[in-house]
């Protein structure tokens, strides 16, 4: 990326993580801890293979994030945000909140996957039912979702666990999960509305924001 060219802390910053399709990068690393190069390219669409490439050379180079060996079974290495990419959190979540009320009026035929959502569960969602037993909610699947535990008046958001005891699994299109999990569409009429729950709808309930 061509630097700005100025002696200033915001200009500095956006000469790392200024381009097109960086903090998205970043985005899918937080969500998914670490992460293949396909498994980026699938979560980023519309990217080029070479411009992806190109980023996260960019990315390694400035240290914001590193190459390490995958922990899943396939083949080849994955990448992961080092202490200063983890950093970037605060910088995403304030991105988040500022956007959020732009989203519906975001394009009928733009792109959703639920493991977006994952960073927005993490701030929104809470254990309204802190003496009853842990639950575990599954908002998609194992190819693209996340794993909801509440636990003790605290919720984890996780990425999929494959032997996880689910109370329930969400799914639906996504302006409805979205205003579901920002508290704005309660889960009444969301469920008339087209979303389902396979599984105990208490549960949901339980974590959801109130609406």
């Amino acid at each position: 990326m061509k630097s700005y060219g100025q002696l200033c802390a915001v200009a500095r910053a956006l000469d790392v993580v200024g381009d097109r399709w960086t903090l998205l990068i970043v985005r899918e690393l937080l969500t998914r801890g670490e992460a293949r190069f396909t498994e980026l390219q699938r979560g980023l669409p519309g990217v080029a293979p070479n411009l992806l490439a190109q980023r996260l050379r960019a990315l390694q180079e400035q240290g914001v994030l590193e190459q390490v060996p995958s922990s899943s079974a396939a083949a080849g290495g994955a990448y992961r945000l080092t202490d200063r990419g983890r950093s970037l959190e605060g910088v995403v979540r304030e991105l988040m909140k500022w956007g959020a009320p732009t989203v519906p009026a975001a394009p009928r035929d733009a792109a959703f996957q639920m493991h977006w959502l994952s960073l927005p569960a993490r701030y929104l969602l809470r254990d309204n039912r802190p003496d009853d037993d842990d639950v575990v909610l599954r908002f998609g699947d194992l190819h693209d979702g996340f794993d909801v535990t509440a636990v003790r008046g605290f919720v984890q958001v996780r990425p999929c666990a494959a032997d996880a005891a689910l109370a329930a699994r969400v799914d639906g299109p996504g302006p409805l999960l979205v205003g579901l999990i920002q508290g704005a569409v309660p889960l009444a009429r969301a469920l008339e509305a087209g979303l389902t729950v396979e599984g105990d709808e208490a549960a949901l309930q339980r974590v959801l924001p109130a609406a």
